[in-house]
Protein backbone atom coordinates (compact mmCIF):
# COMPACT_ATOMS: atom_id res chain seq x y z
CA UNK A 1 0.00 0.00 0.00
CA UNK A 2 1.42 3.48 -0.64
CA UNK A 3 1.11 6.72 1.72
CA UNK A 4 -0.86 9.66 -0.29
CA UNK A 5 2.34 11.48 -1.25
CA UNK A 6 3.75 8.11 -3.20
CA UNK A 7 0.35 7.61 -4.93
CA UNK A 8 0.11 11.25 -5.95
CA UNK A 9 3.40 11.32 -7.53
CA UNK A 10 3.35 8.61 -9.36
CA UNK A 11 0.22 9.35 -10.83
CA UNK A 12 1.89 12.58 -11.67
CA UNK A 13 4.84 10.70 -13.57
CA UNK A 14 2.18 8.50 -15.40
CA UNK A 15 0.51 11.49 -16.38
CA UNK A 16 3.25 12.88 -17.65
CA UNK A 17 4.41 10.32 -19.69
CA UNK A 18 1.28 9.25 -21.03
CA UNK A 19 0.85 13.36 -22.24
CA UNK A 20 4.45 14.00 -23.07
CA UNK A 21 6.53 10.60 -23.40
CA UNK A 22 8.95 11.71 -20.76
CA UNK A 23 8.94 11.90 -16.80
CA UNK A 24 8.96 15.15 -14.94
CA UNK A 25 12.15 16.77 -13.71
CA UNK A 26 12.79 16.30 -9.79
CA UNK A 27 11.85 20.86 -9.95
CA UNK A 28 8.51 19.90 -12.08
CA UNK A 29 7.59 16.99 -9.55
CA UNK A 30 8.44 19.22 -6.55
CA UNK A 31 6.52 21.69 -7.44
CA UNK A 32 3.45 19.56 -8.12
CA UNK A 33 3.79 17.79 -4.99
CA UNK A 34 4.30 21.64 -3.08
CA UNK A 35 7.31 20.01 -1.48
CA UNK A 36 9.69 22.48 -0.35
CA UNK A 37 12.99 20.45 -1.82
CA UNK A 38 14.12 17.50 -3.81
CA UNK A 39 14.63 15.40 -1.09
CA UNK A 40 11.71 14.90 -0.66
CA UNK A 41 10.63 13.69 -3.81
CA UNK A 42 13.97 11.42 -3.61
CA UNK A 43 12.53 9.89 -0.55
CA UNK A 44 9.07 9.11 -2.47
CA UNK A 45 11.05 7.95 -5.22
CA UNK A 46 13.08 5.16 -3.33
CA UNK A 47 9.86 4.30 -1.69
CA UNK A 48 7.88 3.43 -5.38
CA UNK A 49 11.05 2.32 -6.38
CA UNK A 50 11.31 -0.66 -3.20
CA UNK A 51 7.76 -1.18 -3.54
CA UNK A 52 8.06 -1.98 -7.44
CA UNK A 53 6.05 0.46 -8.95
CA UNK A 54 8.78 2.16 -10.62
CA UNK A 55 12.21 1.39 -11.89
CA UNK A 56 15.17 4.71 -12.43
CA UNK A 57 17.20 3.49 -15.58
CA UNK A 58 20.47 3.79 -15.53
CA UNK A 59 23.02 6.20 -17.42
CA UNK A 60 20.03 8.51 -18.48
CA UNK A 61 18.59 11.87 -17.36
CA UNK A 62 15.04 11.71 -16.23
CA UNK A 63 14.83 8.42 -16.50
CA UNK A 64 11.73 6.86 -15.04
CA UNK A 65 9.58 4.01 -15.71
CA UNK A 66 6.51 2.57 -14.67
CA UNK A 67 6.32 -0.86 -14.07
CA UNK A 68 2.84 -1.32 -12.30
CA UNK A 69 0.32 1.06 -11.02
CA UNK A 70 -1.91 0.54 -7.72
CA UNK A 71 -4.84 -1.89 -7.56
CA UNK A 72 -7.87 -0.31 -8.07
CA UNK A 73 -7.08 2.76 -8.32
CA UNK A 74 -8.23 5.33 -11.65
CA UNK A 75 -4.94 5.72 -13.76
CA UNK A 76 -5.51 9.33 -14.79
CA UNK A 77 -6.31 10.43 -11.34
CA UNK A 78 -4.81 14.14 -11.38
CA UNK A 79 -2.18 14.53 -7.83
CA UNK A 80 -4.15 16.16 -5.17
CA UNK A 81 -1.88 18.76 -4.94
CA UNK A 82 -0.48 20.33 -1.23
CA UNK A 83 -2.56 18.19 0.28
CA UNK A 84 -1.62 17.53 3.90
CA UNK A 85 -0.41 13.32 3.91
CA UNK A 86 0.84 12.24 7.28
CA UNK A 87 3.17 9.13 6.64
CA UNK A 88 3.05 6.86 9.74
CA UNK A 89 5.39 4.46 10.67
CA UNK A 90 5.79 1.46 13.01
CA UNK A 91 8.01 -0.80 14.61
CA UNK A 92 8.61 -2.42 17.65
CA UNK A 93 12.11 -3.38 17.19
CA UNK A 94 15.03 -2.68 15.36
CA UNK A 95 15.29 -0.22 12.37
CA UNK A 96 12.14 1.68 11.39
CA UNK A 97 10.24 0.12 8.43
CA UNK A 98 7.47 1.76 6.72
CA UNK A 99 3.71 0.61 6.83
CA UNK A 100 1.21 2.34 5.61
CA UNK A 101 -1.77 2.72 8.39
CA UNK A 102 -5.69 2.48 7.73
CA UNK A 103 -7.72 5.84 8.42
CA UNK A 104 -10.17 4.82 10.92
CA UNK A 105 -10.77 8.12 11.93
CA UNK A 106 -9.88 7.23 15.30
CA UNK A 107 -7.26 8.23 17.28
CA UNK A 108 -5.77 9.10 20.76
CA UNK A 109 -4.42 12.15 22.50
CA UNK A 110 -0.78 12.07 23.64
CA UNK A 111 1.74 14.78 25.77
CA UNK A 112 4.04 15.78 23.27
CA UNK A 113 7.08 16.65 25.36
CA UNK A 114 9.00 19.17 23.02
CA UNK A 115 11.89 18.56 20.34
CA UNK A 116 14.53 15.79 21.31
CA UNK A 117 17.51 16.20 19.76
CA UNK A 118 18.76 13.63 17.14
CA UNK A 119 22.13 15.35 17.12
CA UNK A 120 23.68 16.91 19.82
CA UNK A 121 21.74 15.62 23.41
CA UNK A 122 19.76 18.87 24.54
CA UNK A 123 18.16 19.75 27.89
CA UNK A 124 15.90 17.42 29.77
CA UNK A 125 12.77 17.82 28.97
CA UNK A 126 9.82 17.74 31.48
CA UNK A 127 7.31 19.99 30.95
CA UNK A 128 4.14 18.79 28.92
CA UNK A 129 3.67 21.69 26.72
CA UNK A 130 0.94 20.23 24.31
CA UNK A 131 -1.04 17.34 22.65
CA UNK A 132 -0.46 15.05 19.71
CA UNK A 133 -3.41 12.73 18.27
CA UNK A 134 -2.37 9.13 17.15
CA UNK A 135 -4.03 6.22 15.11
CA UNK A 136 -4.47 3.40 18.33
CA UNK A 137 -2.03 0.71 15.26
CA UNK A 138 0.97 3.15 16.73
CA UNK A 139 0.60 2.76 20.32
CA UNK A 140 2.44 0.22 23.23
CA UNK A 141 0.98 -1.45 25.64
CA UNK A 142 2.44 1.04 28.49
CA UNK A 143 2.18 4.76 28.95
CA UNK A 144 2.48 6.26 25.84
CA UNK A 145 3.86 10.38 24.75
CA UNK A 146 5.65 11.92 21.77
CA UNK A 147 8.06 13.84 21.14
CA UNK A 148 9.20 16.01 17.91
CA UNK A 149 12.85 15.27 16.26
CA UNK A 150 15.31 18.02 16.03
CA UNK A 151 18.34 16.90 14.48
CA UNK A 152 19.49 14.86 11.38
CA UNK A 153 21.64 12.14 13.24
CA UNK A 154 18.93 8.78 12.82
CA UNK A 155 18.24 9.73 9.50
CA UNK A 156 20.22 6.16 8.09
CA UNK A 157 17.13 4.77 10.79
CA UNK A 158 14.66 6.28 8.74
CA UNK A 159 14.11 9.24 11.53
CA UNK A 160 14.01 12.66 10.04
CA UNK A 161 14.29 16.77 11.30
CA UNK A 162 10.52 17.63 12.34
CA UNK A 163 9.23 14.01 12.80
CA UNK A 164 7.11 13.53 15.79
CA UNK A 165 8.15 10.14 17.35
CA UNK A 166 5.72 7.98 19.43
CA UNK A 167 7.99 6.72 22.75
CA UNK A 168 6.68 3.87 25.05
CA UNK A 169 7.59 4.62 28.37
CA UNK A 170 10.14 2.17 30.48
CA UNK A 171 13.57 2.21 32.12
CA UNK A 172 15.12 -0.48 30.48
CA UNK A 173 15.70 -1.86 26.81
CA UNK A 174 17.32 -4.74 24.77
CA UNK A 175 20.57 -4.27 23.01
CA UNK A 176 19.72 -2.22 19.91
CA UNK A 177 16.68 -0.75 20.45
CA UNK A 178 15.98 3.11 19.95
CA UNK A 179 15.60 4.56 22.87
CA UNK A 180 15.12 8.01 24.82
CA UNK A 181 17.82 8.09 26.62
CA UNK A 182 18.57 10.86 29.77
CA UNK A 183 22.40 11.46 29.99
CA UNK A 184 23.79 12.79 33.73
CA UNK A 185 20.21 13.91 34.66
CA UNK A 186 20.77 17.15 32.60
CA UNK A 187 20.46 16.09 28.60
CA UNK A 188 18.58 14.14 26.74
CA UNK A 189 18.46 12.36 22.80
CA UNK A 190 17.46 9.88 20.55
CA UNK A 191 20.01 7.03 20.14
CA UNK A 192 20.42 3.33 19.05
CA UNK A 193 21.69 1.83 22.84
CA UNK A 194 24.01 -0.84 23.46
CA UNK A 195 25.60 -2.52 26.83
CA UNK A 196 28.77 -3.10 26.23
CA UNK A 197 30.30 -5.05 29.08
CA UNK A 198 30.01 -2.32 32.35
CA UNK A 199 29.69 0.74 29.53
CA UNK A 200 26.24 2.10 27.38
CA UNK A 201 27.05 3.17 24.18
CA UNK A 202 24.61 5.64 22.30
CA UNK A 203 25.02 5.29 18.95
CA UNK A 204 23.95 7.38 16.15
CA UNK A 205 22.49 6.16 12.67
CA UNK A 206 24.41 8.69 10.20
CA UNK A 207 27.90 8.45 9.63
CA UNK A 208 28.43 11.92 10.25
CA UNK A 209 28.15 11.78 14.27
CA UNK A 210 29.97 9.32 16.57
CA UNK A 211 28.75 7.00 19.26
CA UNK A 212 29.24 8.24 22.95
CA UNK A 213 30.32 5.64 25.32
CA UNK A 214 28.91 6.25 28.91
CA UNK A 215 29.59 4.48 32.39
CA UNK A 216 26.18 2.18 33.43
CA UNK A 217 25.92 5.49 36.22
CA UNK A 218 25.51 7.94 33.86
CA UNK A 219 21.93 6.84 31.51
CA UNK A 220 18.94 6.33 31.95
CA UNK A 221 16.40 4.84 29.52
CA UNK A 222 13.79 6.59 29.90
CA UNK A 223 11.18 5.03 27.11
CA UNK A 224 11.57 3.33 23.34
CA UNK A 225 10.38 4.48 20.12
CA UNK A 226 7.55 2.52 18.59
CA UNK A 227 6.84 4.66 15.80
CA UNK A 228 6.89 7.63 13.97
CA UNK A 229 4.86 10.55 12.28
CA UNK A 230 6.00 11.89 8.91
CA UNK A 231 4.19 15.81 7.33
CA UNK A 232 6.16 16.18 3.71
Amino acid sequence: MLTRKQYQLLMYVHECLKENGVPPSFDEMKEALDLKSKSGIHRLITGLEERGFIRRLPHRARALEILRMPENSPQTERPNVGRFAPRLVSDNSGPLVGTAVPDSGQTVSLPLYGRIAAGTPIEALREENDNVDVPPSLLGGGENYALEVDGDSMIDAGIYDGDTVIIERCDTAENGAIVVALVDDAEVTLKRIRQKGNSIALEPANKSYETRIFGPDRVAVQGRLIGLMRQY
